[in-house]
């Protein structure tokens, strides 16, 4: 809670909300409609998600609506996977758009408006290659210089503008651009482009068209046709707000407004569509739904819920400055969900073999363990304690150091929900590897029945070996070992080479056997997990979502 919460019981608000309230206050609109518009050229990452909790959070909170709007302006990148893709990822994150439009839509409405434009003298042909329209700007600090394209008549411009549009242009070979003002101080505004010429297919329209808007052109105008109250944009679109607002004062039409917020970044994390693609084209990883990779595709694969996603989009607010926000708040918003609701199982990641000699062949001792202590409600299941169990690699230790818990040689341990162990003999092949341990078990120290009196400080999981089933389990870590790999000179260089570890021979309890993709659950003392799509009755396959703890910079300094 917050000191303002606080003090006046009212919840703080965010500068966006703050002027939505007004807005909604003063009458200026009965309701407000945001958008969420983006470019169906990639996967979305965990930026839109955020940009996605806002726009629909928004409308939610004040009683509105939220267009899904898709910027299919640029035939050559996007593909109908990544529109399909887009609004999966959406719904996924539990919003349902009010309308789903496409700017496509709008080409036509569009073209008529660029023909207004150039009938009231706003907008022109231009035959000038890229290198001498740049020139013609000028810099930020001297004035542009008229094109020799510039005050071309309007009835030419009209008919030029047509013949862009019947194809009888190669690619780049003219553009439309808006007539302005050439000496701004705002570059945006020296005769953008509108509109280039592209002989490309398109995923909707097909070959309709070959001239196709600029963002600039359409973004505005589509935000008006739609009529959206609060044009929600990141800070490098700041520039551009003035050309948004010329363009719908040009045209007389619905006054949209654009407003900007911070992006953010996310440390050991890169979030440029091109890096992504880089990191995908180049076998980096093995796709857009890789566990490692920063896509809500990959992290719904990963086992993180939308749940933990929209409370971590809260926790990070809404910033008017870019800031780098730590990987750890994220995985801080997974461990508090999935604690809450995860059921616990056991599973051994590397097995090691442990005999109970004194526990005749055969014998079964059941017992019980819960489900989840967080929701008692969940209940408790049986768990069969045998004359031979599977322990992990690591719980053992020959030659332990001072403070060890775990098993060693003539030590003792409980084992979760089970009994008190102790090691009486360490067994071993011809090459020194230890292949199994001979134990007894306290038959009076039952979990939660325990009358030995004996006090031990270590706990373990376990697994019976006549139960456990064979598992993969794929140990998910950060992609990049520094915190900021988008600032490195070769942000490849910096991946890490441990970010994934697969163990093949992994063994799971029976509970575990027959759960579904996407099921989660809490590996007791390992982590939580989920099912990976991979997996079938065949071949189980789990993925680690996160570690219980932040074990990353205690690693690091190591």
């Amino acid at each position: 809670m917050t000191t303002e919460t606080q003090n006046t019981g009212r919840e703080s608000l965010n500068f966006l909300e703050e002027i939505v309230e007004a807005d909604l206050a003063s009458g200026k609109y009965e309701t407000i409609l945001t958008r969420f518009p983006p470019e169906p050229n990639g996967y979305l990452h965990i930026g839109h998600a955020k940009s996605i909790c806002l726009n629909f959070g928004l409308a939610q909170k004040y009683g509105g609506k939220t267009n899904l709007r898709f910027d299919d302006t640029n035939p050559s990148t996007e593909e109908t996977e990544f529109v399909d893709s887009i609004l999966s990822d959406v719904r996924w994150l539990g919003f349902e758009p009010d309308n789903i439009f496409y700017a496509s839509d709008y080409f036509e409405q569009l073209y008529e408006w660029a023909k207004l434009l150039i009938s009231k003298g706003k907008a022109y042909v231009d035959f000038s290659s890229p290198a001498e329209v740049a020139a013609s700007k000028g810099t930020p600090t001297t004035p542009g210089v008229p094109g020799k394209y510039r005050e071309t008549s309007v009835e030419e411009n009209l008919e030029l503008f047509e013949k862009m549009k019947a194809g009888e242009y190669p690619d780049g070979h003219c553009t439309l651009r808006a007539k302005i003002d050439l000496a701004s101080p705002n570059m945006h505004m020296r005769d953008p482009y509108l509109y280039r010429i592209k002989h490309a297919h398109h995923h909707r329209t097909g070959d309709k068209w070959c001239i196709y808007p600029m963002y600039d052109w359409a973004h505005g105008q589509s935000d008006s046709i739609e009529n959206i109250t609060h044009s929600i944009c990141t800070l490098e679109f700041i520039p551009h707000r003035e050309l948004y607002d010329w363009c719908i004062e040009q045209l007389g039409i619905f006054p949209s407004k654009q407003y900007e917020m911070a992006r953010f970044n996310l440390s050991y994390t890169v979030m440029s569509k091109r890096k992504l693609k880089q990191l995908v084209d180049e076998k980096y990883v093995s796709g857009w739904d890789d566990p490692r990779m920063p896509t809500i595709a990959a992290f719904r694969r990963r086992g993180y819920t939308p749940e933990s996603i929209r409370a971590f989009a809260t926790r990070i607010g809404v910033a008017k400055r870019e800031n780098l926000i730590e990987l750890s708040l994220l995985e801080f918003s997974i461990r508090e969900d999935l604690n809450r609701h995860a059921l616990r199982r056991f599973a051994v990641l590397d097995p090691l073999k442990v005999i109970i000699t004194n526990l005749p062949e055969g014998q079964i001792e059941w017992m019980e363990t819960e489900n989840n202590p967080e929701q008692p409600e969940t209940g408790n299941r049986k768990i069969a304690f045998t004359r031979e169990l599977w322990i992990e690699q690591d719980d053992f230790m020959e030659n332990p150091p001072p403070k060890y818990f775990r098993l060693s040689p003539g030590g003792m341990v409980r084992l979760k929900s089970g009994f008190i162990i102790r090691c009486d003999e360490v067994m071993k092949d011809e090459q020194g590897n230890i292949t199994a341990l001979h134990c007894t078990y306290v038959p009076e120290s039952r979990s939660g029945q325990d009358t030995s009196g004996l006090k031990v400080k270590g706990v373990i999981h376990w697994l019976s070996a006549t139960d456990a089933v064979e598992a993969e389990v794929r140990l998910y870590d950060r992609l990049f070992k520094v915190e900021d790999p988008a600032a490195e000179e070769n942000f490849k260089a910096t991946i890490h080479e441990e970010s994934l570890l697969i163990k093949k021979n992994a063994l799971i309890e029976p509970a575990l056997a027959n759960a579904e993709p996407g099921e989660k659950f809490q590996f007791t003392r390992l982590g939580y997990f989920c099912v990976d799509p991979d997996s079938n009755s065949d071949k189980r396959v789990f993925n680690r979502t996160v570690t219980l703890k932040d074990t990353w910079a205690k690693e690091q300094k190591k």
